[in-house]
C-alpha cells in the first residue's frame, strides 16, 4: 500500500491477464464491473474508476521469467478519503502470499 492515492496513477504488476481478471471482481469488493478488452470501469463512492492494462515483457531474473502488466488507474469524481478506502481493500485483496 502507499500513503496517498492520486486521482490517476500507473503500476507495474506481476502476473498474467487471466490471473488479474480472476482476482479483479473480489478486489473491487463486488462492485458492478464493466469489462472490455484491456479495460474495466466501475462505480466508486459516487464517482468512477477506470482501469486499463497492457501486457509488458516478462521480468527476467537468471532463468526465471515472471509475467507482468502495466495497469493505469483513473478515478473521476472520487475524493481522496474514498480513493484511500477503495485502494486499501484493492491492494490487500491483490497481494500475493510469499515466503
Amino acid at each position: 500500500m502507499q500513503p496517498d492515492y492520486p486521482a490517476a496513477f500507473e503500476r507495474d504488476t506481476n502476473g498474467t491477464e487471466a490471473e488479474w481478471l480472476a482476482r479483479l471482481p473480489g478486489a473491487c469488493a463486488g462492485g458492478a464491473l464493466e469489462l472490455g478488452p484491456g479495460r474495466a470501469r466501475l462505480p466508486v463512492a459516487g464517482g468512477t474508476l477506470e482501469l486499463a492494462w497492457t501486457a509488458l515483457p516478462p521480468r527476467r531474473i537468471a532463468l526465471l521469467q515472471m509475467p507482468r502488466m502495466a495497469v493505469r488507474f483513473r478515478f473521476e469524481g472520487v475524493d481522496a478519503p474514498a480513493r484511500e478506502r477503495f485502494m486499501r481493500h484493492f491492494d490487500l485483496y491483490m497481494q500475493r502470499g510469499g515466503g
